[in-house]
């Protein structure tokens, strides 16, 4: 059972803390995206919100954090206390803690920091701070390092590095540590940072690459897209480019027992998880057939549930015309005629494609959905691509849509694809 969400994501006028602020923003099709030569969206985390939500942590280490453990710890936070849990009391003291990371970018201001240093002339003061810098952000397990201390946990702990499926694949762990009865309890986190100056330099040498690029490409690898200066707009005949953002989203799952011991609500179910990849040679390619998916999703499904019990499917399109294809043709091959009906939405214009956390999100968001009985437009779809299979709600309003059942998929490059069967809490 999911029975606590929390967030650390772009915002409006300060960032997305709560459900109710995600609500607020997906519900509309509300982009975030701020544009300083390219759009991103940029969480901009105050000192004071930090302080506020992890007031006395030994300075020795809160000094030393990066964006990404202040925004994993502040998810964290948030997340337990819509859980109706007390970390200080030591609720979370057997409790899992899973953390998915994709990318390494805020780690490299630290890399830097040590490797750069001068033995000869640092003091030894300045030696314990860069030795307590260098242990705690030189790793993509840094987040799980200081989540695991701050809950004084002594149950598992670890993290998953599958690019943008990270907390994906956590999810599906947890699940299946709780199925196991090897934890009541787990807190899974997706939490990523992509930096502005990578991205503009990266951008920059694209156009110097086309022409390249353009001499070697074969069939299965992607176009190269074309700038990161337009707005990101999935499912739309305009999309043409993925704009990047960052943030953490923290999801809180138990066994029922344990959350109706406790008197917790739940949002809903995590009912199953499978992960496939498309078998292709080449790391950077996908295979637009959309066959991998649909072995995840029929994996996913199992003999239980039937692919008609699932009106509504949270997709992980970014922007990137490839993955809208093999998206397109899954729900085709999956639905059939029916194909037609289905909602199939993103909101990752919302918040910007922010990698690991994405998994995480799709949880959060599509329980949301089926909470309020209300599918969310896709952020930023105004002219729906001629080639969809599915309905991708266009606009800025929700659609009615009563619903038990939902998948919500992620997927990294090289071909890995991943998808989580969602239910109602009382579904069977």
């Amino acid at each position: 059972m999911v029975t606590g969400m929390g967030f650390c994501l772009p915002g409006d006028d300060e960032p997305v803390f709560t459900a109710d602020d995600l609500w607020d923003v997906a519900s509309h099709g509300r982009s975030c995206l701020r544009h300083d030569g390219v759009y991103y969206g940029s969480v901009d985390l105050p000192a004071a919100a930090f302080n506020e939500r992890l007031p006395d942590l030994p300075g020795v280490f809160s000094r030393h954090y990066t964006d990404a453990h202040r925004f994993g710890l502040v998810s964290l936070v948030e997340a337990c206390a819509d859980a109706g849990l007390d970390i200080r009391s030591g609720d979370l003291s057997h409790a899992a803690v899973l953390a998915g990371r994709g990318g390494i970018d805020a780690n490299i201001g630290s890399y830097l920091a040590v490797l750069e240093a001068d033995a000869e002339t640092t003091t030894p003061l300045q030696a314990m701070d860069l030795f307590v810098r260098a242990q705690q952000a030189l790793t993509p397990s840094d987040v799980a390092l200081v989540q695991g201390a701050f809950t004084r946990t002594t149950g598992p702990c670890f993290t998953v590095s599958c690019g943008c499926a990270s907390s994906a694949v956590q999810v599906g762990n947890a699940r299946r540590m709780i199925a196991d009865g090897e934890v009541d309890l787990a807190v899974v986190t997706g939490v990523d940072v992509f930096s502005m100056g990578v991205i503009q330099n990266v951008q920059r040498l694209l156009h110097s690459a086309q022409r390249t690029y353009d001499s070697i490409r074969v069939a299965g690898m992607p176009e190269l897209l074309p700038s990161f200066n337009r707005l990101m707009r999935p499912y739309d005949r305009r999309a043409n480019c993925v704009n990047h953002g960052e943030g953490s989203v923290t999801l809180v799952l138990e066994s029922r027992a344990h959350a109706h011991r406790r008197g917790a609500h739940a949002y809903g179910q995590v009912l199953a998880h499978a992960m496939t990849r498309d078998g292709l040679s080449n790391p950077l390619a996908s295979d637009q057939n959309g066959l991998s998916l649909v072995a995840a999703i029929r994996c996913c499904l199992t003999d239980r549930w039937e692919i008609g019990q699932v009106p509504y499917i949270h997709g992980g399109s970014d922007g990137d015309v490839v993955v809208t294809a093999f998206e397109s043709n899954a729900v085709g091959h999956l639905y059939g005629a029916a194909s037609a009906d289905l909602l199939m939405t993103s909101q990752e214009a919302c918040f910007g494609h922010n990698g690991a956390p994405s998994g995480a999100l799709g949880v959060a968001l599509t329980l949301l959905m089926m909470e309020h009985g209300e599918v969310c437009p896709t952020a930023n779809c105004e002219q729906p691509a001629d080639n969809l299979t599915f309905d991708p709600v266009p606009g800025f309003r929700t659609r009615a849509l009563d619903f038990d059942y939902a998948l919500t998929c992620n997927y990294q490059i090289g071909g890995v694809k991943s998808a989580i069967l969602l239910g109602t809490p009382d579904a069977a």
